[in-house]
C-alpha cells in the first residue's frame, strides 16, 4: 500500500496501516465545497478559486465511495443572519481580520456563510443518502458542530477528508479527528488551499503528525482490497 509521506510517495507496511484505510466503519467528510468559496462572482465572500478544479473529481470520488458502501458527509459553514455567532458576537472569527493582511479587499466578505444565502449552497453533488453537517462555525468541522456526535452514532472509526482549504479547514479537521481518536486519511488530489506551496506544506504536516496522505485512486484501491478481503473471509467462514 502506498501513501505520500513528507511529500514523497512510499510503500507502507500493512501492519498497522492497512487497517487505517479499510472501507468498513469509514466515512468521507467533504469540507466547505460551497459557492461561498467556489463562485467566480466578484462578490464571492471568501474565494478559494483553486478548489473549483476539484468539484468534478470530488463528485466522482463520492460516487465510488457510495458504491462501496462508504457514507459521504458534507460539512459546510453556516452562520446566523443576525450575526451573534460571528460579526456581531464577542469573538468574531480571526480570519476576517487576518485576510486583510495578505489579500485584496473582499466586498462580499460580510455575507460569508450566512444562512439562507446562495453562498451556503454546495457546488458538489449531494445524493439522497448523503448526510449533512451545517453547524460548522469556524476553521474546523468538529467545533462547534455535531460532527463528532454523528460519527460516533454511526460507529465510524476512520475518516477520509476532501475539500477546502488544505492549509486551513482540512488541516484543522485532520488534527481534530486524530485527537478525537479517529484514523485519518486526506485525499491529496481532492483538496485545495491558498496556493501550491501552502497546500504541500499542510499535507506534509498531516503525513508526519495526524494521518495518512494518499491519492483518491490509492484510497479506492485500498477500499476495494479491504472489501474483497472481507468477502473472502466471509466465504471462508461460511465454508
Amino acid at each position: 500500500m502506498k501513501a505520500i509521506v513528507d511529500g514523497t510517495e512510499r510503500e507502507l507496511p500493512d501492519d498497522p496501516f492497512r487497517e487505517w484505510i479499510a472501507a468498513a466503519d469509514t466515512a468521507v467528510i467533504s469540507i466547505d465545497m460551497h459557492w461561498g468559496h467556489l463562485s467566480d462572482s466578484p462578490m464571492c465572500p471568501c474565494p478559494a478559486p483553486r478548489a473549483r478544479d476539484i468539484i468534478g473529481p470530488v463528485d466522482s470520488f463520492h460516487r465510488a465511495a457510495r458504491a462501496l458502501g462508504v457514507p459521504v458527509i458534507h460539512v459546510r459553514s453556516t452562520l446566523r443572519k443576525t450575526g451573534e455567532d460571528d460579526l456581531k458576537g464577542r469573538h468574531p472569527a480571526a480570519w476576517r481580520s487576518l485576510v486583510a493582511l495578505y489579500a485584496p479587499p473582499l466586498p462580499g466578505i460580510d455575507a460569508h456563510a450566512i444562512e439562507g444565502t446562495e453562498w451556503t449552497e454546495l457546488a458538489t453533488e449531494v445524493a439522497p443518502e448523503d448526510l449533512m453537517v451545517t453547524t460548522k462555525k469556524r476553521l474546523t468541522p468538529f467545533y462547534p458542530s455535531d460532527l463528532d456526535f454523528l460519527l460516533r452514532s454511526m460507529g465510524v472509526r476512520r475518516v477520509v477528508l476532501n475539500g477546502g482549504m488544505t492549509d486551513c479547514c482540512v488541516l484543522n479537521a485532520a488534527f481534530d479527528a486524530s485527537n478525537l481518536g479517529y484514523r485519518v486519511c486526506v485525499a491529496a488530489d481532492l483538496v485545495r488551499g491558498s496556493g501550491a506551496e501552502l497546500e504541500q506544506a499542510a499535507l506534509r504536516i498531516v503525513s508526519l503528525h495526524a494521518g495518512l496522505v494518499m491519492t483518491s485512486d490509492q484510497i479506492l484501491g485500498a477500499w476495494g482490497d479491504s472489501v474483497g478481503a472481507g468477502s473472502d473471509a466471509g466465504r471462508s467462514a461460511a465454508e
